[in-house]
């Protein structure tokens, strides 16, 4: 081994590099509310299992291991549909694509509250609410862009 690469292999170890997800701010138009909604359908997913396992009651330590996957993936996908959703409120709507939607900062807002309650609760009415107004954001999306703005 050379002696570079045993010295990259300690400053690996005494200093490493972790992981960073990002969305890049350059204008490059890919921008899709189906991610968020996707998520949060997932979400909702989740929290039915949870609430069918929660009925069953949890009995084995087979039951508390898939609760506990279960609301992992749950809140996941709630931090996703979240962080999806602030990118293009943030990246991609501009007064002119909010044109005749001034409650849209509004509209966000609460989805993402609703975000930050479903990942840490088990509320399947929630759960829905939380995707059905990503869906509605998702329809001032489709709509700004099918107007070509």
């Amino acid at each position: 081994m050379s002696l570079k690469t045993t010295m990259l292999r300690f400053v690996d170890r005494v200093l490493p590099v972790g992981v960073a997800d990002a969305h890049c701010d350059i204008p490059c138009g890919i921008y899709d509310p189906r991610d968020a909604i996707q998520a949060a359908e997932t979400v909702v997913k989740m929290t039915s299992l949870i609430k069918d396992l929660e009925a069953k009651g949890l009995k084995t330590a087979e039951d508390h291991m898939q609760l506990a996957r279960y609301t992992l993936v749950k809140e996941e996908h709630a931090r996703k549909a979240k962080n999806d959703i602030l990118i293009i409120w943030t990246d991609y709507f501009n007064p002119k694509r909010m044109a005749g939607h001034t409650d849209l900062h509004e509209q966000v807002w609460n989805a993402c509250k609703l975000g930050s309650y479903v990942k840490s609760h088990a509320d399947l009415a929630k759960a829905n609410e939380f995707k059905a107004a990503l869906e509605k954001i998702g329809a001032i999306f489709t709509a700004a862009k099918a107007a070509g703005l």
